[in-house]
């Protein structure tokens, strides 16, 4: 691994100072986390500009640059790339499984591409306050965290404006100290009682497989205001840590991913189901209240549309509650037909009404789930299954690939969500 860094980082000095051997770098040091780099110079001994890059366990190294002249550039270099300068390299980013961004990037050597971000660009906007990222290339998709880019995008700037003030001869670290938080006076006024920090509960709901790379679907407000780390398990099994990759708020779905390979995930059914058609509820509610299985309901689709005509919302009959948010809604072949979302406020409606509502419960339909999938790039399986399987058989075969998903949260002021 080692001596392909030292090849890579050779071509990154090249891709500014020419084919001189002479040029050279890094000169001071970039060194936060994997993240490695510093100043470069040109054949000359000139100051070209600064970078840091890092290796990725799927073999692709990634890097960050600014040019003297202020300019950014991310690059990407893969040892199995063989790629001809001067050709387009298209790629699609994704930061924070926001809008993905269509770029087409230049390749500067067999195996390395170059990235331009022109300073007033949304692409760079996003990157500097993104948390994760991904890029599709090739038939490949590569994703990268971008946690440590607060201390990183720093650092590089400060390496730039240090060596263009010094000089080469005086650089040294160029990471940026953390700034001390501002310790507040403590003193309370007279009667006043200090402030209670939040107290956290444990936030609950339902995901499904759907690829064989541990790709898990649920809905964004399962995830959203957890702190720390979010636990998926399936049922028996011990919980792993869950990363999110991407999340759509306006259709309330998340997708994570489980590390591991798995040979069961959910299958996705081809055609829409139809108003009266069966369907089956599997989900977590009120999960160690109830039981700490999952639970199995059962109904029909009501309705081809949610609340005010939304037509991205099925209404369903089966019974969900707290818990089953973001579970796989089945269809009688076992497939899924939707992801359980909401049921309605049963309290609003009483106070708008005077009349309790009974089973009126939503589920997002495939064709917002397919969309989401696709824009993260995802591979998922599709079915026109017609056998109609035994209720039993059903949740069985569920078992293998539905997870109670967990966090820690704070609470939050209301939701009408399950």
């Amino acid at each position: 691994m080692k001596f392909r860094v030292v090849a890579i980082v050779a071509l990154w000095v090249a891709m500014f100072a020419g084919s001189n051997a002479e040029a050279g770098g890094p000169y001071g040091s970039i060194n936060i986390g994997n993240w490695k780099g510093g100043a470069y110079t040109d054949q000359t001994g000139a100051f070209t500009h600064c970078a840091a890059g890092s290796q990725y366990a799927s073999g692709i190294y990634f890097m960050v640059m600014i040019d003297k002249g202020g300019g950014w550039s991310l690059a990407l270099a893969h040892d199995k790339w063989s790629l001809k300068t001067g050709e387009a390299f298209p790629l699609t980013l994704t930061f924070d499984g926001q809008q993905p961004f269509n770029v087409h990037g230049v390749p500067i050597a067999e195996k390395l591409v170059r990235v331009p971000m022109p300073i007033t660009s949304s692409l760079i906007t996003q990157f500097r306050k993104a948390r994760a990222m991904t890029a599709y290339t090739q038939g490949q998709l590569f994703q990268f965290n971008l946690d440590q880019t607060a201390q990183l995008l720093p650092a590089v700037l400060n390496c730039v404006e240090k060596t263009r003030r010094g000089g080469i001869a005086n650089v040294g670290d160029f990471v940026v100290p953390a700034v001390k938080p501002v310790v507040a006076n403590t003193t309370e006024p007279s009667g006043a009682q200090p402030a209670k920090p939040d107290k956290l509960f444990t936030q609950t709901g339902t995901g499904f497989l759907v690829s064989t790379n541990g790709h898990v679907v649920t809905n964004q407000h399962v995830v959203d205001g957890c702190v720390g780390d979010i636990q998926g398990n399936l049922t028996g099994e011990a919980p792993a840590t869950l990363r999110v990759v991407s999340t759509d708020e306006t259709n309330d779905l998340a997708l994570l991913q489980v590390p591991g390979s798995f040979k069961e995930v959910a299958k996705i059914k081809d055609k829409a189901v139809q108003s009266g058609d069966s369907v089956i509820a599997i989900g977590f509610p009120f999960h160690g209240l109830l039981t700490s299985d999952f639970t199995v309901t059962t109904g029909i689709v009501s309705s081809l549309s949610g609340l005010l005509n939304d037509t991205r919302f099925l209404q369903i009959s089966a019974a969900v509650q707290p818990g089953n948010s973001g579970g796989p809604l089945l269809a009688a072949s076992g497939d899924v037909v939707g992801v359980v979302a909401a049921k309605l406020n049963a309290l609003k409606v009483v106070r708008a009404t005077g009349s309790i509502p009974e089973n009126i419960n939503f589920a997002i339909k495939t064709g917002a789930l397919r969309d989401f999938l696709d824009n993260s790039v995802v591979p998922y399986q599709i079915s026109d299954a017609k056998t109609e399987l035994k209720t039993t058989d059903i949740a069985r075969n569920a078992r293998a690939f539905t997870l109670l998903i967990s966090c820690k949260a704070k609470p939050k002021n209301e939701t009408a969500k399950n």
